[in-house]
This record gives C-alpha cells, sequence and structure tokens, in this order.
C-alpha cells in the first residue's frame, strides 16, 4: 500500500499552488490519498491569505483521495506538523510529508514510497529525505542513495515506530546542554545543531524539525537521501520563515524520471560525503552564505 501524503499549509497560494501542481505530476498521485492541513491566520495576520489558499485546496484533484483539515486556530508551522502527522501515521504507520513551498519531481514519490517499503525493518533507518544538497562527490557517485547524520524538512517520510518515541517535550534538555561532548557528536549533522536546538529551547524559534534532528542523533540513526534531488524549495525570501537569504541549498533536481530504485540494507557512512555534507553547514559555509 502507498504511503498516504501529508502537505502543511498557510497562507501563500502561489507557493502552495506550485507545489500541488508539481505533486499531480507524480506518477503515483493517483494512486496515493493527500491530507491537507491548513493552519489559521495568527491573530491580527491577513485573514484573506488563509481563505483564499483554503478556497485553491476545495479545487485540488488527481488524487485517490483529498481530505483537508482546516484549524480553527493558528497553531504555527511546529505544531501543526507534530500533531497532522501523529494523527495520519498513527492510522497508516507511515507517512510522506511536504510543506507548501517545495516542489517534486515526476519520480519523487516513487523513491519515497520505495525507500520506505525497503528500510521499514531496518533499525537504523530514521527517516527518508526527498531533497539532496548539491555535493561535489554525487557526480561520479553510482548509488541511487547515500546516508546521513541529519534529517531534512523538505519532503521527507518515517514509520509510526520512529514517530512515537519522540521526545517533542525535550526532557533531557537540561543535561544535554552541559555536555560539551554530546554536543561536538550531535555536530556531525552540522555546526549550527546545537545553537540551533539552544534557541528552540529559549523561545527564539518554533521549530519541531530541530528537535526531530536532536532525537536522530540520540539514536544514533541515519536519513536515506537520493543521489539526485526530488525536492527543490521555493521557500526563499522576506515572506519564508526559515531561510529569507541563502543560496547553500539551490540544486538541481533529477530529470531522469526513473522509477526503478536500488537500496542496500548495509548502513555504512560515505566519509567523503559525509564531510561534504557536513561542510554545507560549517560556519565559514554559512557566513560565505549570508554575504
Amino acid at each position: 500500500m502507498l504511503s498516504p501524503i501529508c502537505l502543511f499549509t498557510y497562507n501563500r497560494l502561489s507557493e502552495t499552488k506550485q507545489t500541488v501542481e508539481a505533486l499531480q505530476l507524480n506518477f503515483l498521485a493517483s494512486e496515493s490519498e493527500l491530507f491537507i492541513f491548513s493552519d489559521a491566520a495568527k491573530a491580527g495576520g491577513n485573514q484573506q491569505k488563509v481563505v483564499d489558499v483554503r478556497n485553491y485546496l476545495e479545487t485540488i484533484t488527481g488524487f485517490k483521495k483529498v481530505e483537508i483539515i482546516e484549524s480553527p486556530v493558528n497553531k504555527g508551522l511546529a505544531n501543526s506538523i507534530i500533531h497532522g502527522v501523529t494523527k495520519i501515521i498513527n492510522k497508516y504507520k507511515k507517512v510522506i510529508v511536504l510543506e507548501d513551498d517545495l516542489i517534486t519531481t515526476s519520480n519523487f514519490l516513487d523513491f519515497m514510497n520505495q525507500s520506505l517499503d525497503f528500510y521499514a525493518e531496518n533499525n537504523k533507518i530514521f527517516s527518508i529525505s526527498g531533497y539532496s544538497m548539491d555535493l561535489p562527490s554525487l557526480k561520479n557517485y553510482d548509488k541511487d542513495f547515500y546516508y546521513g547524520y541529519r534529517a531534512s524538512s523538505w519532503g521527507w517520510a518515517t514509520w509510526k515506530d520512529r514517530w512515537e518515541v519522540i521526545d517533542w517535550q525535550m526532557n533531557d534538555y537540561s543535561r544535554f546542554k552541559w555536555n560539551f561532548r554530546a554536543q561536538i557528536n550531535f555536530m556531525r549533522g552540522g555546526s549550527d545543531l546545537p545553537y540551533m536546538l539552544w534557541k528552540q529551547m529559549h523561545g527564539k524559534i518554533d521549530s519541531w524539525a530541530v528537535r526531530w534532528c536532536y532525537n536522530q542523533f540520540k539514536r544514533n540513526l541515519l536519513t536515506v537521501y537520493p543521489t539526485k534531488s526530488k525536492v527543490e524549495s521555493i521557500g526563499f525570501g522576506a515572506a519564508a520563515t526559515h531561510t529569507k537569504k541563502t543560496k547553500r541549498f539551490f540544486v538541481a533536481t533529477d530529470q531522469e524520471h526513473n522509477v526503478n530504485f536500488r537500496f542496500e540494507n548495509e548502513t555504512d557512512i560515505n566519509e567523503q560525503l559525509y564531510r561534504e555534507f557536513k561542510n554545507k553547514f560549517s560556519v565559514i559555509t554559512r557566513l560565505k552564505d549570508r554575504f
């Protein structure tokens, strides 16, 4: 059975349309169930933008099933994703998740579903990513996938048994923040992670993703990435929540339309790809990107 898809939307009509139109072109769209979560406007926010998005959502076709879940209050992205994914994954045991600013290739759903099936019983795998960064060594890489220590929030998938054990309250953070060895180990997924987690715990940001990454680190688990990215983000600019200005994550997406992927149960990290991945989040790279 194909995985259900969760799409999280808010008030960006143009981006939402582009996301849905790309998803409709996926080879497995007509066989997939789509659950769309629509968050309400913030107090004092632009209510009409949310109304415009919701009116558009009512017109969506091209899937086996489309169900729209409208929140009567503003939950914010983090709570919307935590509650929405929990609702769907408790019923279907697995889920594919998109936000409203992600353009997928036609074989995105093929890669995600095949990965979910292949790694379902592999307890070293935490999640599947549809997005992949433009790493130099991938140009001559002969596999369909590689492993990373850090989960991606740009088109991802997981299973109920991985999701339900997450401690969203971060009850062990008080111990972690004084454990410098643990913080260094956490940085194998990127040097930005400990500070991002600190900002989350001090109310500076509202991120489900950094808590997701932290729980992956605690369990020493891996994420499966495609060699050729199946996702492109269009969520950059002044209206973006977390990516207002960056060039690090621009990527050429897969244009080969392959629908058959080969995976392996061996979970050895490719050291060269690991170094290139980690370098994307280094202090120097982030400073260069900012300027």
